[in-house]
């Protein structure tokens, strides 16, 4: 593995937390808005992500810059919807109430979004010292040759 190929591998890392990050906020956006219907509500997101190292599933010591892209790194295989249970509330005076007076709320928890923002954001600024550290050590090997 060369020293560039962190930089793949970081900026990939920090590409997949910067939308989980995104996620985690939609679901806190969303997290009490009502519906009178269970199809219309709104329901949690989750990023899945799938570690690529297929360089190292071959056995290989290079990577192939050409296939650099592809061969390192973090990959969003897509985002799913939760399927815990959504809120049902007995509101009859609310205005989205259905005709038996329940109103449903997101299967959105709060304080498990805080908690997966939180992680999102050390991830995402310890991928930022990584690059940051291998600019560092690229510099001292630039400067070996002086």
């Amino acid at each position: 593995m060369s020293i560039s190929s962190i930089f793949d591998i970081a900026g990939s890392g920090m590409a997949a937390q910067s939308l989980r990050l995104n996620t985690t906020a939609s679901n806190l956006a969303n997290a009490q808005s009502a519906s009178s219907s269970v199809d219309e509500v709104y329901r949690a997101r989750h990023p899945v992500f799938r570690a690529v190292q297929q360089a190292a599933m071959q056995g290989n010591a290079f990577i192939d810059p050409m296939q650099s892209e592809s061969s390192v790194g973090v990959k969003v295989d897509g985002i799913v919807e939760s399927d815990a249970p959504l809120q049902q509330r007995y509101e009859p005076q609310h205005p989205k109430a259905d005709k038996d007076g329940y109103v449903y709320y997101p299967n959105v928890n709060v304080v498990e979004e805080m908690a997966d923002m939180i992680s999102s954001s050390r991830s995402f600024q310890m991928n930022v010292e990584m690059m940051n550290s291998a600019k560092t050590m690229m510099r001292g090997l630039l400067s070996i040759g002086q």
